[in-house]
């Protein structure tokens, strides 16, 4: 594995034996000014979930051809009409913003990160995110234990979060975050002419990481290393639901044109985006998209934070990843969910993170 100042430089074909769907474009991991170029003419599609919520059977079918069309062509696509209150999210990054700038780095490394089934939960502190590249951003994963929901039993919050006060206004939107689960996945499985409740009992309780990432101020010192806020990635999960954010960085690549899209969107609105466990079960019908986070187009934000709560919805450990019925020739055979997730993240966290039933 290369050390974190080589990932600087790296591509991703250099990590391709951890992959467990199809991936066979290669990019850089940072932003290369000499090399990357961009697509400023394609339009990641926004979706109106209203149309679900309040159309009846044919605002379903009508969002579900939206939906299916934007991820199968790009992996990405940005959600209007959700009905969450976005007040919430300016709580929360008020939140982020004191968790991460007034708790002291000994008592958050109390908190660090390590697997629990298959997901790394905890605290990872800046430059730490993985071991392949000094990414420049704090994070804290938060799984479903983590949160005092009615599903969670013996739930002790100080297990799990530094300060009270902290768990009930990011629970409010984890709560709020699960109640666009199936409908997503059901327009999903719509989409691909499968039965639209197949994964209702699955991602009912489901398993997930609630992730808060603190990018702060870069320094010049980081600006002059070439690191990048986070590197280019896969998400591992069936999709990541990630509210849109003020500060930008967040860039997707196209494989169809091997450009990179810079994703800004309308502030209340959402990101949606698939991962490898879409990939796999979809048959590759849905990709799961690269996307990454460089510094800000304008270096005048390069002084602002940015902050971001993705919410990676997975399956339990012992779920089996199966090709949807249907989709011919079956690229991959079953698979359990924990082998799956831990095989592909253990080229961020070191081989011994794999578990090989």
């Amino acid at each position: 594995m290369a050390k974190k100042e080589e990932g600087i430089n790296a591509v991703n074909q250099q990590f391709n034996k951890y992959e467990g769907v199809n991936k066979a474009h290669e990019y850089n991991l940072v932003e290369n000014k000499t090399v990357d170029e961009f697509d400023n003419d394609f339009v990641i599609q926004t979706c109106d979930m209203s149309e679900f919520f309040n159309d009846g059977e044919a605002g379903k079918v009508a969002f579900a051809k939206k939906l299916g069309s934007a991820l199968e062509e790009i992996g990405f696509a940005v959600l209007s009409g959700h009905g969450i209150d976005t007040n919430l999210y300016t709580k929360a990054e008020e939140k982020i913003a004191k968790l991460f700038e007034t708790i002291p780095l000994e008592k958050r490394m109390q908190y660090e990160a390590t697997r629990y089934g298959s997901v790394n939960q905890g605290y990872f502190p800046i430059k730490e995110t993985t071991q392949i590249h000094p990414d420049l951003v704090e994070g804290w994963v938060f799984c479903r234990r983590a949160f005092n929901l009615p599903d969670i039993e013996n739930y002790k919050e100080s297990n799990f979060w530094p300060e009270p006060n902290y768990e009930p206004i990011f629970r409010e939107i984890v709560q709020s975050h699960e109640k666009l689960i199936l409908p997503i996945m059901q327009s999903v499985l719509r989409h691909l002419n499968c039965d639209p409740h197949l994964y209702d009992k699955k991602l009912t309780n489901t398993n997930f990481g609630f992730r808060l990432n603190y990018y702060p101020a870069i320094s010049k010192e980081d600006d002059a290393s070439g690191a990048g806020r986070m590197l280019g990635h896969e998400d591992v999960d069936l999709f990541t639901i990630l509210p849109a954010q003020s500060v930008d960085g967040l860039q997707v690549y196209n494989r169809a044109n091997g450009k990179w899209i810079r994703l800004n969107p309308e502030p209340g609105t959402i990101i949606l985006n698939t991962g490898d466990y879409m990939q796999r079960i979809t048959n590759d019908r849905l990709p799961s998209t690269t996307h990454r986070v460089s510094k800000p187009k304008e270096p005048r934000l390069h002084n602002k934070p940015r902050i971001t709560i993705p919410m990676a919805v997975y399956l339990w450990e012992d779920e089996i990843l199966d090709v949807l019925p249907g989709l011919k020739p079956v690229k991959y055979k079953p698979i359990s969910a924990i082998k799956f997730h831990t095989g592909i993240t253990s080229k961020y966290y070191g081989d011994e993170y794999a578990v090989d039933e």
